[in-house]
């Protein structure tokens, strides 16, 4: 069974804890001025078609809470407001951003979650609210709000620990580390995830607060709603500054790398031209030492008593003029 938690609310109070989505249908038709809410994780179609059934979910929205994979939106379908959100944490073992998915169902008198991820933080915000039974009297916007409001707290460790990250990436570039280029952008697909998760929370934000204004939600909440927003625009603007120093690191590897990779061009070019000298001095010797190798009958000096020092002489010179002439060219 996927029901995570299952519970009636009157004024602020858990009133019922059903066993079943039937008691639970049954008490909130029993119970004038309760709230419903039902926490699902990963529902089966046949457990959402009976959600569905009971608090007239448009098919549409019950299609997207089963299939998941989501951006962050907010829709109105009559009386029903179905809210998508995508929390986020930071993993130190692997230094890696997991994202989850979270659907909230906001009615009259009922709210549905539905959870994508392994995530203890719908659980944490009921117990919350339960603790704040005036909050909770305020019925599904106040949940709404809470769960809101968990999910962009969770998005401060998720930045720190980016922050960590590119601070490391910073300091490796100019180590010479070989596999920096992979991490900047593993990191950079990270953050652009990190992006589309975050970003559409200030439309779908403005747009909660144009409906509270409208329907006349109270004042307090509708402040608490103001102050999400704005920590929403700090963590955008903190992970857009991420991204722009990420790319601007990648353009630095890119530079560092054709600068290492010249200097070694340079350093074997001269190695090369090291080696083409000597071999070239010890070329000539090699010439005279050869022909005379040959050991041909009729070859001049054969007989000369000075032969022997004659040809070590010119070989002699000839090393010595060619090494002269390539360390006048700084090859050597």
């Amino acid at each position: 069974m996927t029901i995570i938690d299952n519970a009636v609310y009157l004024n602020g109070h858990r009133a019922a804890h059903p066993e079943s989505l039937e008691q639970t249908f049954e008490t909130l038709e029993a119970t004038g001025g309760s709230m419903a809410w039902i926490g699902l994780y990963r529902p089966t179609p046949e457990e959402m078609a009976q959600v569905a059934h009971e608090f007239r979910l448009h098919d549409l929205a019950v299609e997207d809470a089963i299939t998941a994979h989501q951006r962050p939106k907010a829709e109105r379908y009559g009386e029903v407001l179905f809210t998508v959100l995508r929390p986020a944490r930071y993993l130190d073992e692997t230094d890696t951003v997991e994202f989850g998915e979270l659907h909230i169902f906001a009615g009259p008198n009922f709210v549905v979650t539905i959870r994508h991820a392994e995530t203890a933080g719908v659980g944490e915000v009921r117990k919350r609210l339960e603790s704040d039974p005036t909050l909770l009297a305020r019925g599904p916007h106040a949940v709404l709000y809470a769960l809101l409001d968990r999910v962009v707290d969770d998005y401060a460790p998720v930045v720190t620990g980016l922050e960590h990250d590119v601070d490391e990436i910073e300091d490796e570039l100019f180590e010479g580390d070989p596999a920096v280029s992979r991490r900047i952008y593993e990191l950079t697909r990270e953050v652009i995830q990190f992006q589309r998760a975050v970003h559409p929370l200030r439309h779908l934000i403005e747009g909660l607060e144009r409906g509270y204004e409208k329907e006349r939600v109270d004042l307090e909440l509708q402040r608490s709603l103001r102050d999400v927003r704005d920590h929403v625009e700090q963590v955008i603007s903190r992970i857009d500054a991420y991204r722009d120093l990420l790319q601007n690191a990648l353009v630095l590897d890119g530079t560092l790398t054709s600068n290492r990779l010249n200097e070694t061009g340079l350093a074997q070019n001269e190695q090369v031209k090291r080696i083409s000298s000597w071999a070239a001095i010890f070329f000539a010797p090699a010439l005279v030492t050869g022909i005379y190798g040959m050991n041909f009958r009729a070859m001049p000096e054969l007989d000369w008593d000075l032969g022997y020092p004659y040809a070590f002489g010119v070989m002699l010179v000839l090393a010595f003029v060619m090494w002269l002439i390539f360390k006048r060219k700084q090859w050597l």
